[in-house]
């Protein structure tokens, strides 16, 4: 038996066992987690729902997928803009494909996703009335902390890092600025800084792999 559901404003066809990585839904692993709208089962065709169908499934893990990198630049106007974006995504099982009104073996979670937001804007609430001098003194060294370099640039003349095929003019500025000057550091990179470099830069870990293949043969 299979069926075709709606959720997150897309279709998906599912049968039971399938696993599904969908739009981000409430819930934590182990969740039961419910789609009311059910548009096809089997050879029913809803109109456009099937009445009494009912879809249940369990909540694996909540994940985001690879970064997608927007590239925009403007002709003649010395204007462009690079920007990263990762979609939060739920993995799902499916567990059950009901009809005809009958009820799921497994109740799906309290819903508190209205829960938590309103106890987690309570205590930033209350947090902030008591906040005083010294904590906002606290505050700006950690966000002095935040705005310092990923890297230590070392001393000297950087080198061109556009050399490295994908690295322009405006790459090269944003690994400067946290303190990326040379072949060296590139080609030395770890797996673990290309990671901190993928979240805190508009860089992919494959460009980012990539530039350190490309600098390893430069130094060489």
């Amino acid at each position: 038996m299979f069926a075709v559901i709606k959720t997150g404003g897309k279709q998906y066809r599912v049968a039971a066992g399938d696993l599904l990585k969908i739009e981000k839904l409430a819930g934590e692993a182990g969740d039961i987690i419910e789609f009311p709208e059910v548009l096809a089962v089997d050879s029913e065709i809803g109109a456009p729902l099937v009445e009494g169908a009912l879809v249940t499934a369990e909540v694996i893990e909540q994940g985001r997928a690879k970064k997608v990198i927007s590239f925009k630049k403007r002709r003649r106007q010395n204007s462009q803009r690079t920007r990263g974006h990762r979609q939060h995504l739920t993995t799902i099982q499916i567990a059950e494909i009901l009809t005809g009104g009958a009820k799921p073996s497994k109740k799906s979670a309290p819903k508190k996703a209205n829960a938590k937001p309103a106890a987690k804007k309570a205590d930033a609430k209350a947090a902030a009335t008591k906040e005083t001098k010294s904590a906002s003194k606290k505050a700006d060294t950690s966000d002095a902390k935040s705005a310092a370099p990923l890297f230590t640039a070392p001393k000297g003349d950087g080198d061109d890092l556009t050399k490295i095929n994908g690295i322009g003019p405006v790459a090269k500025g944003q690994l400067y600025d946290q303190g990326i000057t040379t072949f060296a550091q590139v080609a030395k990179l770890t797996d673990k800084e290309i990671v901190i470099i993928d979240e805190a830069m508009p860089f992919s870990a494959e460009q980012i792999t990539d530039w350190r293949a490309q600098a390893q043969e430069m130094t060489k």
